[in-house]
């Protein structure tokens, strides 16, 4: 099982931890403290639930997005709320923003990383009504939902339990 450090609490963007948001980022490995996390905190091994939620999240493709509900289904194990969870607690150290809610609104708090993160990749984006709030443009769910099987790291992945991903 793989080291990952937690997120150090804030949610303001302001905690040092690995971050995908300047290229640099990657999964801290034992003995590895860059999180600024308490080195109790940096050496602990992350939950089995939460390394697998992890590692589908490390599968979605640039451009492409998985609900919550999606990574769950995809699991076989838990829900949206436990997947949201761990993201919160420990999505870090992943693209944390390919992984989203199933409307399509931009993570609260972290609205402008996402999208600039979104306009890199090529994601596709609804523009915002006039009337929505900040006028933020929204996840265009039909064109970026990626179905678990096609455009990831090596051509494919999926279940490897012999089942359909979700679609």
């Amino acid at each position: 099982m793989r080291h990952r450090t937690p997120r150090d609490g804030a949610d303001d963007g302001t905690a040092r931890r690995p971050s995908a948001d300047d290229g640099t980022a990657r999964r801290p490995s034992a003995g590895d403290d860059t999180a600024g996390a308490p080195a109790a905190q940096a050496h602990a091994e992350l939950p089995e639930y939460a390394e697998r939620v992890l590692d589908v999240a490390d599968l979605v493709p640039p451009g492409h997005v998985m609900t919550y509900g999606d990574v769950a289904e995809w699991l076989g194990d838990g829900g949206p709320r436990q997947v949201g969870r761990v993201m919160a607690l420990y999505g870090s150290a992943v693209p944390w923003w390919r992984v989203v809610r199933s409307d399509g609104t931009l993570l609260p708090g972290h609205e402008l990383r996402a999208l600039a993160r979104y306009r890199d990749e090529g994601t596709p984006l609804r523009d915002a009504a006039r009337s929505a709030d900040g006028h933020l443009p929204r996840i265009d769910m039909r064109r970026a939902r990626w179905d678990g099987r096609t455009g990831g790291p090596g051509g494919s992945a999926g279940p490897d339990r012999g089942e359909e991903a979700h679609t």
